[in-house]
């Protein structure tokens, strides 16, 4: 009687543990290809293009259950803004970011995500943090200052001053924004189920970076069709944006989202790997302290109860 109820229950936490792992090594390649498509294309016409199939691809998904659900002023205007920040912002930040900085060091500024996103929480939504998130938190940021101003930790403010030179800066930017697209889906997600949410998010974000892009024809040229640009794009669009949201929107669903978010430790691991492997990027003593610092901090702080 007990063995047929309880594999039914462990497969899906099975496959959601696996397909969290998945994630994060999408999340990590993503950042090898986008370095790879920042160098070679404007940045306005990759981000548009990443998400012209994306949204394409998610519109398809949402058909296969039916007609496009209608949605009410509020959800618009939600939807809207998630498409400005998680879509346009984020995307036009993450590839101004690559054109200058390894991929390696964008992921460990990534990993700042989660640890901003409770800040944000904590104040915008006024959900409190425990001690245990407070001390998390000022370790990722301890973490990050290592990896940026390579050890020079005493010289953090004058760098982050000077860090939209370097690409650092317009990195902390994508990250934010990505943190505003987060807190805003908990008012979108009331009424509609996540992939209308980021469907949604997706059109109206698009359509922002296509009116955008007009800005780029100038710099359009032949060279820029190439099958590693096409390849680069594909991928980011289906495994780094469709793919690895739904499956994480399905962790979130299976294991909580406080399990899930622990994941996203793994991205940066990934991205230094591959960075080094695949690009030849160097690794530095100050990348793997403050990485590993870093990954202290947000587990620290995506284990702790609120």
């Amino acid at each position: 009687m007990n063995t047929p109820t309880k594999s039914p229950k462990q497969a899906p936490i099975w496959q959601a543990h696996a397909k969290l792992v998945f994630v994060a090594l999408c999340w990590g390649t993503t950042l090898i290809a986008g370095r790879i498509v920042a160098q070679n294309l404007p940045n306005l016409t990759a981000a548009s293009s990443r998400f012209l199939i994306a949204a394409l691809i998610f519109v398809v998904l949402l058909r296969s259950q039916g007609p496009l659900p209608k949605i009410n002023a509020k959800q618009a205007l939600v939807t809207a803004a998630m498409g400005l920040t998680g879509v346009f912002c984020f995307n036009f930040f993450f590839f101004t970011a690559l054109e200058k900085v390894p991929a390696s060091k964008v992921a460990l500024i990534v990993s700042l995500s989660p640890i901003l996103t409770a800040l944000a929480v904590s104040f915008i939504l006024k959900e409190g943090l425990s001690f245990q998130r407070w001390c998390g938190i000022v370790l990722a940021f301890f973490g990050v200052s290592i990896v940026i101003t390579q050890g020079q930790v005493h010289e953090t403010l004058h760098y982050f001053a000077n860090s939209f030179e370097s690409g650092e800066g317009f990195m902390m930017l994508s990250v934010s924004s990505w943190v505003a697209y987060t807190v805003l889906g908990r008012f979108a997600l009331v009424g509609l189920t996540p992939l209308q949410a980021t469907t949604y998010a997706a059109l109206w974000g698009t359509a922002g970076l296509l009116l955008a892009t007009l800005s780029d024809i100038p710099l359009w040229h032949a060279g820029m069709v190439t099958w590693e640009n096409a390849l680069g794009i594909l991928y980011i669009a289906t495994f780094g944006t469709v793919i690895a949201s739904l499956w994480f929107l399905q962790g979130v669903r299976v294991l909580g989202p406080a399990r899930t978010a622990v994941y996203s430790n793994l991205t940066p691991i990934f991205g230094i790997v591959l960075g080094y492997l695949i690009l030849s990027e160097p690794i530095d003593l100050s990348m793997i302290i403050g990485g590993a610092i870093v990954i202290l901090g947000v587990t620290l702080t995506n284990r702790a109860r609120a």
